[in-house]
């Protein structure tokens, strides 16, 4: 069955098909021919062949008539059988629509997009079938201010949930994904925080904390809501604005353990007595900051404690 991953990024791909000629064109340096306009058609491939198969998405590049098929493949798992149906779904798409036809792969992992580039034989005279592969190396990393699309951000966080651009690009997708309605805004964001490693996820759910958020992430919900309480029942003795601060600073101090924690760093006696003792939220904040990419407390803190 496929899981929720797979199905969006199908979905994606759906709303967004002329996303699939332009990376073709722009990171593969495929030529294809002049179109007009872009269009989804129906993928089922039982009209030709006796079993009952389906593709994921049919792309055609339309002109007066189709001048170019794509049959789009989500694969996030090495499957050897694929290999036989895809021959398939490429002579049938081919035979419908009259015009060249290619397979096209996304592959979020690598090592499937590695298995996926495999040529596809079939015949005796080295007739191939060779996939075109969109990977991680082939879905362009989508950036704070860029103008992609909501769909290629989500996109590309999904594709890059590692490594050094993941904080920033999972930012953009969130970022982009604002003006969608609730239910899909919050379904995106909880994928692209399930795919990424702990340490930026809990870096990017602390950038997530802002007036009136709900936050789809039980660790954000769990985490912010015990700053909060906290804050409030300080509040209670000593003011709503004390309170307040009190609160800001305990939800940072949290979160910069966490944080801690999942990059596996571990504070001397010194370090944890001057975290405990520091009331500075801002000062917790710039530390927070640090801690995202250092490698050692002692980058965090500084030699005077800093």
């Amino acid at each position: 069955m496929p899981s929720p991953l797979h199905d969006t990024i199908v979905d994606l791909l759906r709303q967004r098909p002329d996303l699939v000629p332009e990376w073709l064109q722009s990171q593969l340096h495929v030529a294809l021919p002049a179109w007009t306009h872009v269009e989804v058609r129906e993928a089922t491939m039982g009209d030709l062949i006796t079993a009952e198969y389906r593709a994921d998405l049919v792309i055609l590049l339309v002109g007066d008539v189709p001048v170019f098929a794509f049959v789009v493949e989500v694969q996030l798992s090495i499957d050897r059988e694929k290999s036989y149906r895809w021959l398939s779904y490429v002579a049938t798409v081919r035979d419908r629509w009259r015009c060249p036809t290619a397979l096209v792969v996304v592959a979020p992992d690598a090592a499937v997009a590695r298995w996926a580039r495999e040529p596809i034989a079939f015949g005796t005279t080295g007739s191939v079938l060779i996939p075109l592969v969109l990977g991680p190396d082939e879905v362009p990393v989508v950036r704070r201010g860029d103008t992609a699309s909501p769909e290629a951000a989500v996109l590309s966080a999904l594709a890059h949930p590692r490594g050094p651009g993941a904080y920033e690009s999972a930012i953009a997708a969130i970022e982009r994904s604002i003006g969608l309605d609730e239910g899909t805004r919050a379904f995106y964001t909880d994928l692209i925080l399930s795919r990424l490693d702990d340490a930026t996820r809990v870096a990017l759910e602390a950038l997530m904390q802002s007036p009136g958020y709900e936050y789809q992430s039980s660790f954000a919900r769990r985490y912010f809501a015990d700053g909060k309480a906290e804050g409030k029942a300080e509040g209670k003795a000593e003011g709503k604005a004390e309170g307040k601060a009190e609160g800001e600073t305990v939800s940072t101090r949290l979160l910069f353990l966490e944080l801690l924690s999942a990059r596996h760093l571990v504070l001397t006696p010194q370090e944890r007595r001057h975290l405990d003792e520091t009331t500075d939220a801002e000062q917790l904040r710039r530390w927070f900051r640090r801690a995202i990419s250092a490698t050692t407390t002692h980058e965090i803190f500084g030699a005077a404690g800093d």
